[in-house]
Formats: C-alpha cells, sequence, structure tokens
C-alpha cells in the first residue's frame, strides 16, 4: 500500500463512501488493522486542547463532524463563521484522558465541567474541577436513552445566573447516537456485544456496517440530532453571560471511510478528528425560566448507560 493510499483513507468524506461504497472490514480483519491505524495516530498532529484556546464558555457536542455541522451552520444566527480544528482523540474516553491532564491544573481548578456523558466517572476526578457536575447522574432519560440537550441546557442557565464561575464547560449528548429525532435508528434487539467488546450489535454504526440501514438515513438521523441539540444551544446562548464563547466537539463519525465506523479511539482520519470551531458569544436576555432540578451526587448505572450509547 502507498502513502498516497494511505492519505486518501484518512481524509475521506462521507460523499465517497456514498460515491464508492466502501464497506467495513470483516472482523477477523479489524482488530490489526485498527492497530496499525493506532501507530499512524501517533506521527500526526496530536490536536488542540480546549485549554489552548480563550473562552468563559465552552460547548461540547459530542460526536460531531466538522461537515455535518457545516450542513446547518447557516440555520443558526448565533454561528458568525464555521472553522475547524484537528480533537485530541477519537473516543470521549481518550479526549478526556488527553484533555484533562496533570499540566493543565490550573486550568481544570477554574472549570466547572457540566457534564451529560457517563466515562466522567471513570476518566475524571471531581476534585480537580472547581465543580464536576455529573448531570447524567440524576438527570438520564430512560426512554430516550440519553440525556437531552434542553436538561442540560436548563442546568447550565441555571448554574450561570446563581455562580461565579471563571470557565464553564457544558458537555451536550448530541449528536451522539441514539438519535432522538429518528428513533427508528435506535436500538430495537438488546444490548447484546460483539466480540471486541466494542459496541452492542444493534448499534447503528453497527447496524450500517452490515448494511441493515442506508448511509444517507443514517446521515439525515444525525444532522436532526445535532440540529435537535443546537435549537438548545441556541436557547442557552439567550439565557446566559459570557463574553467568549466556543462551541466545538470531542470527536466526530466514521461513515464507512475505509473500513471504520462510529468512533473507535486513537484514529487519524479526518472523519473522527477534524471537529466544528465556533467563536460567539452570550448575552442572558431572560427568555428562559428554567426548572430547578433536583442535584444527586449519588452513584448510577454507569455500565448500562454507556451500553445504551453503543459502548461497553
Amino acid at each position: 500500500m502507498n502513502m498516497g493510499s494511505i492519505r486518501n483513507w484518512l481524509g475521506g468524506t462521507v460523499t465517497e463512501v456514498r460515491e464508492h461504497g466502501v464497506g467495513g472490514l470483516d472482523s477477523l480483519w479489524r482488530q490489526p488493522y485498527y492497530k496499525f491505524l493506532h501507530q499512524v495516530d501517533r506521527v500526526r498532529d496530536p490536536g488542540v486542547s480546549i485549554y489552548d484556546l480563550d473562552w468563559d464558555l465552552l460547548i461540547v457536542l459530542d460526536a460531531c463532524r466538522y461537515d455535518l455541522f457545516c450542513e446547518v451552520a447557516d440555520d443558526y444566527d448565533f454561528v458568525p463563521s464555521t472553522d475547524s480544528i484537528r480533537s485530541l482523540d477519537s473516543m470521549t474516553p481518550a479526549w478526556m484522558e488527553r484533555t484533562f491532564v496533570e499540566e493543565r491544573y490550573r486550568d481544570m481548578a477554574e472549570t466547572y465541567y457540566l457534564c451529560g456523558n457517563p466515562f466522567s466517572q471513570k476518566k475524571l476526578d471531581a476534585e480537580d474541577f472547581e465543580e464536576l457536575d455529573e448531570i447524567w447522574k440524576y438527570a438520564w432519560n430512560d426512554e430516550h436513552d440519553t440525556v437531552t440537550p434542553d436538561t442540560l441546557t436548563d442546568r447550565c442557565i441555571n448554574i450561570g445566573r446563581e455562580q461565579d464561575t471563571d470557565r464553564l464547560l457544558v458537555h451536550y449528548m448530541q449528536p451522539h447516537w441514539p438519535f432522538v429525532p429518528a428513533m427508528n435508528l435506535t436500538n430495537q434487539g438488546g444490548m447484546e456485544l460483539d466480540e471486541f467488546g466494542t459496541y452492542n450489535k444493534d448499534e447503528v454504526w453497527e447496524r450500517l456496517r452490515r448494511g441493515e440501514v442506508s448511509a444517507e438515513d443514517v446521515w439525515e438521523g444525525y444532522r436532526d440530532n445535532l440540529t435537535y441539540a443546537l435549537d438548545s444551544v441556541e436557547v442557552l446562548l439567550e439565557n446566559i453571560d459570557a463574553e467568549k464563547v466556543i462551541i466545538t466537539s470531542d470527536h466526530g463519525n466514521a461513515f464507512g471511510e475505509y473500513g471504520v465506523y462510529g468512533h473507535p479511539m486513537h484514529m487519524p482520519l479526518s472523519s473522527l478528528r477534524s471537529v466544528p470551531y465556533v467563536e460567539t458569544t452570550a448575552t442572558d436576555e431572560g427568555t428562559r425560566e428554567p426548572e430547578k432540578m433536583q442535584v444527586s451526587r449519588r452513584s448510577s448505572d454507569v455500565e448500562g448507560q454507556l451500553r445504551a450509547l453503543g459502548y461497553q
């Protein structure tokens, strides 16, 4: 295999997948192939830390590809322009490990992290932050198997109005699967894990790999899940004061580009590492009076919630 072919692998787009019908690898070859890509990742640009950016409020849209964001950006006035940055990794736990590191202890100590992703329990230490507010522990939506964006928005508005925080980081779960506006693409047959113990067999990326759903339908559901989140982000930005706001993502999703689906960790592909970067601002216009919620620090069924999101 020549280097030109490898470069094409790393930069493929979902359009190319649709046109050329690139499929997934047989499970026998998937693990060694992924290990090869891990080695490629080690020699590529490591990416940009959120702490290399200047922000008062940082909004993470979990699993949002840059090209997906560009499709809908013009529909939102709070997006003046869209750029991209390279994420530190291609899966949330690895992104957390590479973001919240000892060298950033001063930045972390100034950060109020409102987190909708259950990996926080496995990868983060609450003592490192001004506050680690794991909303998934007390506001998980059992009907949709995720934390809905309006729940995060309401909690974030209350924090912004009631607390004086130097840096507020809010981590939305959308557009990460399950796609709430497209429940027909959501898990229908239980939570059995595949041979790698990574994804359940009915998670949307595995179904796409097997050809049971089309790339067009999954892309539409993925896009609708993003607008579902951005509609709520718009409400947030009208009800909180922040001079410097950045909207970005922890990683993207692969649609079969060169044999990869979903978001395995340590992948160098652009579909997984190129994420949106938007600079904007926020002013509290008082258009929403959020509901107060009972905040609990109790432990939760983190394993079940991660399975619901497609992880072991």
